[in-house]
């Protein structure tokens, strides 16, 4: 595959159903686009944990008593990982948290309630977190897994702005032939299709003639309830994108005809 130089920053994000084939999509424009960079919100948040730095010994906390990392510590993450890369400025005066802010002061909490009092994003400058950033092709990125909400993609434009969100769209029956017709051979991990990928003898693993198995996760019933939330809880995320005029939408029936699509229009707006 040939590669191609963008001539301004890209800050992206992808957003699809469950099954659609993001992953795949990253994969191929990284490969595409060598200045693309990813940054993963789940990647920040388990690298932080292992390297048991102060923010993320908090999150680990909040996560064995069951509660959710809140939003502004995720966003300190993505803060802290474009700084780091010269991504993001800080203006003159501002002096932005880092992962290791809390370092003399943390203590484990009881409860995730106590978080609370974590300062919030925006309480460090009354200039509402003034940051320059990098317009350099260097500076591209898909940003994966945050924001999933209108309230995060909000919170996210006051750190730096989103210049285009691709929404890929796969039809429901399509995802659900692909994934609901996905059988395993639980001993080896050898994955069957019955519509693509059929097994020699039905409900048999070719090399053993063991029978296969479909797991829990992959029930129809189990994937219509997730692709319903995901077009009830995304609705609104894509309306905010597109009354900001960066939403763009691609369709298509698999990653090999959505891919060349992106690739254009991806090219037109910041290839060089």
């Amino acid at each position: 595959m040939s590669t191609m130089r963008l001539r301004k920053a890209a800050r992206i994000i992808l957003v699809g159903a469950p099954g659609v084939g993001k992953g795949t999509q990253t994969e191929r424009m990284l490969k595409r686009f060598p200045q693309l960079d990813s940054i993963s919100s789940g990647d920040l948040l388990r690298d932080n944990v292992r390297q048991k730095t102060p923010l993320g010994m908090q999150a680990d906390s909040i996560m064995k008593t069951g509660g959710l990392v809140p939003d502004s510590m995720i966003l300190r993450l993505i803060r802290n990982a474009l700084t780091t890369r010269g991504w993001l400025i800080p203006k003159e005066g501002v002096q932005p948290f880092t992962v290791n802010t809390l370092s003399t002061s943390f203590t484990p909490p009881t409860s995730p309630d106590e978080f609370l009092t974590v300062p919030p994003l925006h309480a460090q400058a009354t200039s509402d977190l003034e940051f320059d950033f990098s317009d350099a092709p260097e500076a591209s990125f898909i940003l994966d897994g945050f924001p999933r909400t209108t309230s995060q993609a909000l919170q996210l434009a006051s750190l730096i702005p989103i210049n285009m969100v691709i929404h890929i769209h796969t039809p429901t029956s399509i995802i659900l032939d692909r994934i609901c017709n996905r059988w395993i051979h639980p001993k080896s991990g050898r994955v069957y299709n019955t519509t693509f990928n059929a097994p020699k003898v039905e409900g048999k693993d070719d090399m053993t003639g063991e029978e296969l198995i479909q797991r829990d996760d992959d029930k129809p019933e189990v994937w219509q309830a997730r692709l319903k939330s995901f077009e009830e809880n995304s609705a609104p995320l894509l309306n905010h994108y597109e009354e900001r005029g960066v939403l763009w939408r691609v369709e298509g029936n698999s990653s090999d005809e959505i891919t060349p699509k992106i690739f254009e229009e991806f090219g037109k707006r910041f290839g060089a």
